[in-house]
C-alpha cells in the first residue's frame, strides 16, 4: 500500500497560517515594545503638568497647552496599540453550542443604560426556535458590543437601534438596524478595511475586528447603508445539524 499523497492546497493552506502566526506574533511584539516607553512618556507628562499646576502665568498656560497636545496624543497612540494587538493576536476559538437569543440579550442588557443615557431607543425582535449555533461566547459577545458602540456613535442625537434574529437556510442570521447617519457607497465598501475610519481619533480596527471574528465562526457580515437613512449590519452563522433548537422561549 503506497503511502498517501501529500495535499498541495493543504500544504499551502498550512503555510500561510503559518506565515500569519509569524507576522501577528512579531507585529504584537513590537506593539508591546512601543508600549513601554510610551507609558513612561506620559509619566513624565503627567509629573510635568503637576509642576505647573496653580501657575497662572501666560508662560505655563502655554506650556500647560502643550503638554495637554501631548497627553492626548499619546492617548490616542495608547488606543491604536490596544485595538491593533486585539485585531493582531491569533484567538483560538473555544466553540460551544450557544442560544443566539440569550447572547444577544445579555448584551443589549449591558448595553441598555447606555443606549438610554444616549436618547437611543432598542427595539428587540428574537425569533423563538433557533438552532443552536457554535459560538465562543467571550469573542461574539465583543463583536456584538462592538456593533452595538458602533451605531450609538452614528446616532449622536438619538434614535432607534432595531436588533433581530432569524433562522435562514443552514443557520440563523441576526440583524442590527440604526436610523443613524448612514453611510455613502465609499465608506460602505471601505467599513471592514482596517485602519479604515471617518471618525476623528477613530483607530479603523473596530470593524475590522469585528469582521476577523464573525469569520472565525464561519460566519459573515455584510452592510447595507444609505445617507441619512441609517445602517443595518447583518450577520450570518453557520448552524450544524445535529444541534437541537436553543430555546423553546417566546419572541421578545
Amino acid at each position: 500500500m503506497s503511502p498517501a499523497q501529500p495535499d498541495p492546497v493543504a500544504e499551502f493552506q498550512q503555510r500561510l497560517i503559518d506565515r500569519y502566526t509569524e507576522i501577528a506574533r512579531l507585529a504584537g511584539g513590537l506593539a508591546h515594545e512601543i508600549k513601554n516607553p510610551l507609558s513612561t512618556i506620559r509619566l513624565n507628562m503627567e509629573l510635568l503638568a503637576e509642576d505647573f499646576a496653580g501657575d497662572d502665568s501666560p508662560r505655563a498656560r502655554r506650556t500647560l497647552a502643550k503638554i495637554g497636545l501631548v497627553q492626548r496624543e499619546c492617548q490616542r497612540l495608547q488606543d491604536l496599540l490596544d485595538d491593533f494587538l486585539n485585531f493582531a493576536k491569533v484567538r483560538r476559538l473555544r466553540l460551544e453550542p450557544t442560544d443566539l437569543n440569550e447572547e444577544v440579550r445579555q448584551a443589549l442588557d449591558f448595553f441598555r443604560p447606555q443606549a438610554k443615557e444616549a436618547g437611543i431607543e432598542i427595539a428587540a425582535y428574537l425569533q423563538s426556535d433557533l438552532p443552536a449555533v457554535l459560538l465562543d461566547r467571550e469573542h461574539f459577545r465583543s463583536a456584538l458590543l462592538n456593533l452595538l458602540l458602533n451605531a450609538q456613535q452614528a446616532m449622536p442625537k438619538g434614535g432607534t437601534l432595531t436588533v433581530s434574529t432569524e433562522a435562514i437556510p443552514g443557520g440563523v442570521a441576526l440583524h442590527l438596524i440604526d436610523t443613524g447617519c448612514g453611510m455613502d457607497e465609499h465608506v460602505r465598501a471601505h467599513a471592514f478595511d482596517a485602519f479604515y475610519s471617518t471618525k476623528s481619533g477613530g483607530t479603523g480596527l473596530g470593524l475590522a475586528t469585528t469582521r476577523k471574528i464573525i469569520e472565525g465562526h464561519d460566519g459573515r457580515i455584510e452592510v447595507e447603508s444609505e445617507v441619512g437613512r441609517g445602517t443595518h449590519f447583518i450577520i450570518e452563522l453557520p448552524a450544524p445539524a445535529r444541534l437541537p433548537a436553543a430555546s423553546q422561549e417566546p419572541p421578545s
